[in-house]
């Protein structure tokens, strides 16, 4: 810090400068008020910037309350939209599908567009597109409309999902950075738990009312982005990208806790930038690294986009899209009673993601990929076990149903609690500065496609392999992520999003630069707490 070392010799004591100066009554220096309130100033400044960083980031994840809302209404929607419109299974599949496999266009869009007009500007733009599908689906007369309604809002989900968690990881300090970066995966589980209760509270209305008026309360999340872009800043990576240097000081002086580390982190960010703003040879179009990667790069896109697809196909979409037909195999007939167990689905969901963000940050990204993923293969084993073991009546109605319900709800609890914020974390900061915003976008596109599939092709696989034989399936799937955890995901936990890219030069032999790079940073918050006590003792 600045004004950091101070200390004492003998009866005398140095200040901020250096410079002697005599004790003063009391055996304090003449001066040692003067410490205290520098040390106050510090900690009311970084307290201050963290609250700054806090709204911004919960503002910038509005948009993923729409995804998640989309997820969640659909589930009941779908079985109102079924008697309504008279749609087919096939249609249902499309219906749900479709939006998956359309947001890769906003998803890819987005890199381009985010890096034109901004990280801000093109959450806003999102939200737009958004609004203009959740509009056209709610006063849809047929199936047409309706699948060009959803096709719009897939396109603004896509911009959404994309853009947030790479806005949040420019802005985010280091030392939070997972726990805010997770903010867009607990927005969506929200989003997702106002679905199914709304899907609850409007089902006993007409059928042909009530899944309009579901899908028609999804345009007010995205009204609130309007206010949200009058208060959050750029992001200070693209102003510098932009040749904007004193506006990106600007902004790090409101999210950084002082001066010295505003200057710092600026240079930092500079020297990362410097390839944008080199020769013709070095300003060559972004996707052509993607062709030819580098070994780092290639490295950084297994990763990434590995991380993303098994998010998807370990079948998280198909449990919370389809989870009344998953309940209706198991026993349950009731469509009321049927909405009311998803509700307790999208309960748990939420709950556990915030102990995601409790422990993210503390015992780090790969850790919790372990817990998610080993935890998903058991309960998503167990599901399937269970919904055999009902088909052939060889437990009873009532335990079969008990254990269904507790193995969604766990699959959901487990997912929540790694695998569904890490993914977005590790998306948004393991790349470098110049193709973070395209490369992201590419995992998003993998993560989307993914989602897609599954969600077309779950009701199908039923009919030809049972709803049990579908979850072993993705017991499997998800058995194999745990592997790919182990083999390709390094910890990024306390890392600055430069030093990240140092374990990927380094190939297999990243565990050795966690510890180097690990070390590092124990020292410099060792040193930075000993400056601060030296100060107050000061």
């Amino acid at each position: 810090m600045a004004y950091g070392v101070a200390g004492a010799t003998g009866n005398g004591a140095f200040n901020g400068n250096g410079i002697s100066r005599p004790p003063g009554p009391g055996g304090k220096g003449k001066y040692g008020r003067i410490g205290d309130e520098l040390v106050e100033h510090s900690l009311e400044r970084g307290s201050e910037s963290r609250r700054y960083v806090f709204a911004c980031a919960i503002f910038a994840s509005l948009n993923s309350v729409l995804l998640g809302y989309d997820v969640g209404v659909m589930s009941g929607c779908i079985l109102f939209i079924q008697k309504d419109l008279h749609i087919t299974e096939v249609q249902q599949e499309i219906l749900v599908g479709c939006l998956s496999i359309i947001s890769l266009v906003g998803s890819l869009a987005a890199g381009r567009t985010s890096d034109a007009i901004g990280r801000k500007w093109t959450i806003g733009l999102a939200a737009i597109i958004f609004q203009i599908g959740a509009a056209v689906m709610a006063f849809a007369p047929s199936f047409r409309v309706l699948i060009i309604g959803r096709l719009l809002a897939g396109v603004g989900i896509g911009f959404g999902v994309m853009i947030a968690p790479v806005y949040i990881a420019e802005i985010s300090p280091t030392v939070s950075r997972g726990s805010f970066t997770s903010f867009p995966e607990i927005f969506i589980n929200f989003g997702i738990l106002l679905g199914y209760i709304s899907n609850y509270a409007f089902s006993d209305i007409s059928e042909h009312i009530n899944w309009r008026i579901m899908l028609g309360i999804g345009i007010l999340p995205s009204v609130f982005i309007g206010f949200a872009l009058l208060v959050i800043p750029e992001s200070p990576r693209w102003l510098v990208l932009q040749n904007r240097a004193d506006e990106a000081r600007s902004v790090l002086m409101k999210i950084t806790e002082n001066e010295e580390q505003v200057e710092k982190r600026l240079a930092e960010i500079e020297e990362a930038a410097g390839g944008v703003k080199g020769t013709k040879e070095e300003e060559k179009a972004v996707w052509m690294n993607f062709l030819s990667p580098s070994p780092a790069l290639g490295r950084m896109l297994i990763t990434g986009i590995g991380i993303q697809c098994f998010q998807q196909i370990t079948g998280i979409d198909a449990t919370v899209y389809y989870s009344p037909t998953i309940f209706r195999d198991a026993g349950i007939k009731s469509d009321n009673k049927l909405l009311a167990a998803t509700v307790a689905v999208g309960f748990t969901k939420t709950a556990f993601i915030l102990v995601a963000i409790m422990l993210i940050d503390r015992v780090g990204r790969k850790p919790l990929l372990y817990v998610s993923t080993v935890g998903m293969t058991v309960c998503l084993i167990t599901l399937a076990l269970a919904l055999t073991l009902l088909g052939h009546d060889l437990v009873s109605l009532k335990a079969g149903i008990l254990v269904a319900i507790l193995s969604v709800c766990g699959n959901v609890a487990f997912f929540s609690v790694g695998i569904g914020p890490v993914c977005w974390v590790l998306s948004s900061e393991i790349y470098p500065l110049r193709l973070r915003a395209q490369a992201a976008a590419l995992g998003t596109v993998g993560n989307r496609v993914s989602s897609g599939v599954v969600s077309m092709s779950f009701l199908s696989l039923c009919r030809v392999l049972s709803v049990a034989g579908t979850f072993f399936i993705f017991s499997a799937i998800s058995a194999v992520s745990v592997i790919f955890v182990y083999m390709y995901v390094p910890e990024t936990k306390g890392k600055s999003l430069e030093q990240i890219e140092m374990l990927f030069q380094s190939g297999r032999e990243w565990q050795r630069v966690e510890v180097e790079l690990g070390d590092v940073e124990h020292l410099v918050q060792k040193e930075h707490i000993d400056q601060r006590h030296r100060i107050t003792v000061s």
